[in-house]
């Protein structure tokens, strides 16, 4: 006789079998519905009270690869795509410098005239602090904003002082651009770090800009790339015998006063500089001895004006004139007294 069983038949066995693996179809398909909501990262077990630990860190762990994967490709096209067309600009206004750069480039012309497509205009001289990408107005506009924050952290690293420039010497990026080279010295410092501060500064209001550790400061004077022309007829280099005399030659100091944002692309003003969009004025403007000079000049030229009008409005006064008259002729004896009576004092003094 067989053996009953311990109060389960086969039909009874085949139903919990087919609940538990009902059951564990269930829990998987809601473990599936999880991870691809929204908030997949948060840590689920703490949240919802599953064991499931390890299937549900390898899923959240490949969910954050392909997320991170999908932003650096993002970072890579918009990186590709990124074109500047404004910058931070730092005009170069001292004249003696402006006229020691135009001997230079007056100098090279002179030793090879096709070289003169590829000179810069002296109304364009200044030194790039930061280059960008501003693709509308409300970017350009954010970059204004953005310009006018950086304003109190330069006055605060110079803490009142003039930050002095002093260029000396040539150089050039792979014999292509020409350029006047920043003396060293800690004004360096102060430059690399007010670069610095603007990259940090525009990357924070989400605008694209140039890459920092690749700031180098300078001013040029010429480029090959200004004119295609010159590479078609042989210029490829600009030769260093052509600025040789020029290697150590002191060209002045630009003190930092006023940094602007500028467009690459749209028609420079009348002066030659570029279209500003806005500008920071740093500390206040510095008077130099050649400006006092001047302007000493200037006073002590209109203080003479003044006393030559005052002694002409003099001499043309009818009680002067007849003054004049009887102090050269009293007690002369004159035959031709109506000649002398017809001379007309305001011919001879205008």
């Amino acid at each position: 006789m067989e053996r009953p069983e311990a109060g389960i038949n086969s039909n009874e066995c085949e139903n919990v079998s087919r609940k538990k693996k009902m059951s564990e179809e269930f829990e998987a398909n809601t473990m599936d519905s999880l991870v691809d909501m929204p908030f997949a990262t948060v840590d689920i077990q703490d949240d919802c009270g599953i064991t499931d630990e390890p299937q549900i860190n390898l899923k959240r762990s490949q969910e954050n690869e392909w997320v991170k994967s999908d932003q650096v490709k993002k970072r890579k096209k918009k990186r590709k795509d990124y074109q500047p067309n404004y910058f931070l600009s730092i005009p170069i206004t001292n004249k003696e410098i402006i006229k020691g750069i135009k001997i230079l480039q007056n100098a090279i012309i002179q030793q090879d005239e096709r070289l003169a497509k590829a000179m810069v205009s002296d109304g364009s001289f200044h030194i790039t602090l930061l280059v960008m990408q501003l693709l509308n107005e409300d970017e350009v506009n954010i970059g204004i904003d953005a310009l006018l924050e950086l304003k109190p952290f330069i006055e605060e690293l110079l803490q009142g002082k003039h930050l002095t420039l002093p260029f000396q010497g040539i150089g050039t990026f792979g014999n292509q651009v020409g350029f006047v080279k920043l003396a060293e010295g800690d004004h360096v410092n102060s430059l690399l770090e007010i670069a610095e501060t603007a990259n940090r500064t525009f990357q924070e209001k989400g605008i694209l800009v140039g890459e920092s550790r690749s700031f180098k400061p300078h001013l040029t004077f010429m480029k090959l790339s200004k004119s295609p022309w010159l590479r078609k007829n042989g210029v490829k280099k600009i030769d260093p015998d052509l600025y040789e005399k020029f290697i150590s030659h002191r060209f002045g100091e630009e003190i930092l006063y006023r940094i602007d944002l500028c467009s690459m692309l749209k028609k420079k003003q009348s002066s030659g500089y570029y279209h500003c969009e806005s500008s920071i004025v740093i500390g206040k403007k510095p008077i130099g001895i050649r400006d006092l000079i001047n302007e000493a000049l200037h006073r002590e030229t209109m203080g003479l004006k003044s006393k030559v009008k005052q002694i002409k409005e003099l001499l043309l006064k009818p009680e002067t004139q007849a003054k004049i008259r009887r102090e050269l002729f009293e007690g002369r004896l004159i035959n031709n007294s109506n000649s002398a009576n017809d001379v007309d004092f305001s011919t001879t003094l205008t």
